[in-house]
């Protein structure tokens, strides 16, 4: 079996080299990657199950033949899996319940060559910003344990940072790929809306407004990801334009001069970090001697009315969903199968009519557009990812005491999605890079995003700072070569 340190030491990238150069097969590296699961995470709980038959029983004949043909890789316990295996949502209500269909993306993962191997943690529904749950427990930011890992996809990308596994799935509809990839000193981008598709179960899942893509260390393997899974399905209600060019190509590539406006308004009333502000003004400096023009600049989104019009949105429907799953699992819903915010919810969810519906969808549009109307003197949004650093267990979760449907929004979700949830409501891609670190010792995350359609911009960025602001020799005290 390979040295698991050394394993824990490549990217996607680099271990797809060394199967295509036949130095090891892709069954060592499922075994290696099991080995490091079970050494790793006894602490972290970032997997929640394998799968022995990608593991001990693969059959490499199976695998895709794409260009990371071996690589293992994490599956989010959330919509976006493949068909036969079990899907929880980090909840009792689903305990046991199977996937009816794959997803294009799972489709897409696969024809890559990746091993998917197991099922990462997420909180229940994925509705909070950290990883804690009643069914798998709490799961740990690996630089300073029983700290959170960010949500709801900190399952996974704790487990890429600590160096379990090189990549795993991440879904984002308010800052759930890139609050875990801030939080846990990862990257992480969200696509724009319409790029990755979800076909053929849902036509776009979140109202739009949630997406798919992956939690990483390197932004060359998020790009190189990106092209193998984001071709338009038959049937798709849209499709966005696209370079010519892969974006594994693209992302190597300089962009041209970029005017960069640095966003640190408090949108929903959250003071930032001054030590994540500085990160993001030193952000800035180094973008302006590379030749872009940085400058402040003020965005408005209509503060906690807008992240409540949000949650309207969301909750419309949800009761309906949850019925269904509880059927399609033999349970029932109650106290003993959901958490007590998840409960509120669900009652709640029965409330919400057509009408306030509408009214919610309205007051996005003016909220997109207030927020829309930065790219109209801007080409790149700046800011931080997350206006703190990760936080202690127990201060985002869904069993907090006295917090219901009503205040979820303020006590659970103002703080960490701030500024990642603008990008949900504007469909724009948005990407978190690990560029600096706090005086407490965790990560600090800067977010870069652009206009619709411009993933290829937002990675050149984030390619030209991960060479001038250098993230990749940092190991967090709990990574697996380090237990």
């Amino acid at each position: 079996m390979m040295n698991i340190a050394e394993y824990a030491a490549l990217d996607a990238t680099g271990l797809a080299a060394l199967v295509q150069k036949k130095q090891v097969a892709p069954k060592e590296l499922a075994q290696t990657a099991a080995a490091a699961i079970a050494k790793g995470d006894k602490r972290l709980k970032s997997v929640v199950e394998l799968y022995p038959d990608r593991i001990e029983g693969l059959d490499e004949k199976r695998l895709g033949s794409g260009p990371f043909r071996g690589v293992p890789f994490l599956i989010k316990d959330v919509f976006g899996h493949e068909a036969g295996r079990v899907i929880e949502f980090g909840s009792r209500l689903c305990k046991g319940m199977k996937v009816e269909a794959s997803t294009a993306y799972v489709d897409g993962i696969k024809a890559a060559g990746f091993n998917i191997l197991g099922r990462s943690a997420a909180p229940e529904y994925s509705m909070a910003a950290t990883t804690e749950s009643v069914l798998y427990g709490n799961c740990s930011n690996p630089w300073k344990d029983g700290y959170s890992a960010g949500g709801s996809s900190g399952g996974a990308q704790a487990a890429v940072t600590a160096g379990l596994v090189p990549v795993a799935h991440g879904s984002d509809i308010g800052g759930s790929i890139r609050i875990p990839a801030s939080w846990c000193g990862g990257v992480g981008l969200k696509p724009s809306r319409g790029r990755v598709s979800l076909a053929p179960v849902v036509d776009e899942p979140g109202f739009g407004y949630s997406k798919n893509l992956v939690q990483a260390r390197t932004v060359r393997d998020v790009a190189a990801i990106l092209d193998w899974v984001s071709a338009p399905q038959p049937g798709d209600p849209f499709v966005i334009p696209k370079p010519a060019e892969p974006y594994a190509q693209l992302a190597r590539q300089k962009p041209g001069k970029l005017r960069i406006g640095i966003v640190l308004d408090e949108l929903a009333g959250v003071p930032v970090d001054p030590e994540v502000a500085r990160a993001v003004e030193a952000t800035g400096k180094v973008l302006s001697g590379m030749g872009h023009h940085v400058a402040q600049a003020k965005v408005e989104m209509g503060g906690l009315e807008t992240l409540e019009a949000c949650r309207d949105l969301f909750f419309f429907g949800f009761d309906t969903r949850l019925d269904g799953y509880a059927r399609r699992a033999g349970t029932r819903i109650g106290a003993d199968t959901l958490e007590p915010v998840i409960l509120s919810v669900y009652q709640h969810a029965k409330e919400i009519t057509p009408v306030r519906f509408m009214k919610a969808l309205a007051d996005l549009n003016v909220a997109r557009r207030r927020l829309g109307a930065f790219y109209t003197s801007h080409d790149i949004w700046l800011s931080p990812t997350t206006a703190r650093v990760a936080e202690p267990f127990g201060r985002y979760n869904l069993s907090k005491p006295g917090v219901d449907w009503n205040s979820l929004t303020d006590v659970l979700h103002r703080v960490p999605i701030q500024y990642t949830i603008p990008h949900n409501i504007m469909g724009t891609p948005a990407i978190s890079l690990p560029l600096a670190m706090h005086s407490t010792g965790l990560p600090i995350g800067v977010q870069i995003a652009a206009r619709p359609a411009d993933e290829h911009t937002v990675l050149q960025l984030a390619t030209a700072l991960e060479d001038a602001m250098p993230w990749r020799d940092r190991v967090p005290p709990l990574h697996v070569s380090r237990q």
